[in-house]
């Protein structure tokens, strides 16, 4: 994980933990996510990683908001380091 905000690299871990929560919240697995989505699964995986910063188009994330049906900004929401 970055956690310099100032590093490019964070906004991927942002789209990363909002979209591992809001996933979790919608009832999808990873799997059924990666199957809804027609991605592959390590594409979701990585995504959703600490570790790996995961480059995804705005089209990819808005695919992935749709089948989420959630607004695109909740994946660009900051995260509260403090919970």
């Amino acid at each position: 994980m970055t956690d310099n905000k100032k590093d490019e690299n964070y906004i991927y871990y942002i789209i990363g933990q909002n979209l591992k929560r809001l996933r979790k919240e919608k009832g999808f697995t990873q799997e059924k996510l990666a199957e809804a989505s027609n991605y592959a699964l390590s594409f979701i995986g990585n995504l959703e990683s600490d570790k790996v910063f995961q480059t995804a188009s705005v089209g990819s994330l808005y695919h992935i908001a749709k089948i989420l049906k959630i607004d695109i900004r909740e994946l660009f929401v900051p995260i509260d380091e403090n919970k």
